[in-house]
């Protein structure tokens, strides 16, 4: 898929974010906005992976570390054509199978339940080393949120990534600078994450979270690097495309009224309408 179509896929997959979260009346557009890009560069340009073969036991595999975003999974995966478009409309209800954090069970195309935060990385580091041990050859992405890595179990998940060498295994931290109760710095500051992860002795790789050439040369540069896991710092905007959500920590947790939904689809069907000329 060429850079127009991805951007155009990104804004489509952010209207579907705002449709689940707002029939929901409950959920997490904020960070879900900020790794859309991200995760539909992955499963439109990246990974090996098909709806038709969903259980393909070559299939790359792709953990979202940071569950409480499965808005932008559960979008990234209707687009995809995992299950239909429709179903988005079912987040979160209790007569339905797609919850409010990502479910392996029950949504087709999610490889890990996830909602406990650090836990994610952790099953990565683990679906890598096994596909060493079964000597094939599928690559294992995860998205962590920059909230997430004050937990101590993710710490030692990288640790263990290190000592295995993991060249398999590309992370992703959504570096959007926010969490539930304000900016990271405050609540407890995680920088410099690059000296950090390079001292556990991971291959360390920026990138700008909304810019597809940039996403491109980063999951490149991972490929290439045959010693060690990977992980790349995307810089992004919390809330990304919805100009009164973009850096704003309200919006962690918090579904718009109706009035705020009209206003942020008319935002995002002008910008769709701009890129389809």
């Amino acid at each position: 898929m060429n850079k127009h179509d991805l951007e155009v896929t990104a804004v489509k997959a952010r209207l579907l974010i705002l449709e689940a979260v707002h029939t929901a009346k409950s959920g997490h557009p904020g960070g879900s906005l900020s790794c859309t890009d991200a995760l539909v560069k992955l499963y439109f340009d990246e990974m090996n992976v098909s709806p038709e073969k969903y259980d393909d036991p070559d299939r790359d595999r792709f953990v979202l570390s940071k569950g409480h975003c499965s808005p932008a999974l559960y979008s990234v995966l209707a687009l995809r054509g995992f299950f239909p478009v429709e179903d988005i409309k079912l987040f979160r209800s209790i007569k339905a199978h797609m919850s409010g954090h990502p479910d392996m069970r029950h949504v087709r195309g999610v490889d890990m339940s996830t909602g406990s935060l650090g836990q994610g990385i952790s099953t990565a580091v683990g679906m890598a080393l096994a596909a060493r041990v079964q000597n094939r050859d599928y690559r294992t992405y995860a998205m962590l949120g920059d909230g997430e890595v004050e937990e101590g179990q993710v710490w030692e998940a990288v640790m263990a990534a290190a000592k295995w060498k993991l060249n398999n295994l590309c992370a992703f931290v959504d570096v959007n600078g926010l969490q539930i109760d304000g900016r990271t710095d405050d609540v407890m500051p995680t920088s410099p994450l690059d000296a950090k992860f390079e001292a556990f002795g991971w291959n360390v790789i920026k990138a700008e979270g909304h810019d597809f050439d940039s996403l491109d040369e980063a999951l490149a540069a991972a490929r290439a690097c045959t010693d060690k896991p990977s992980v790349i710092l995307l810089h992004t905007v919390k809330g990304r495309g919805v100009s009164f959500m973009e850096n704003n920590a309200g919006w962690h947790g918090k579904a718009p009224d109706d009035s705020q939904y009209e206003t942020a689809v008319s935002e995002l069907r002008a910008h769709l309408a701009e890129l389809e000329g």
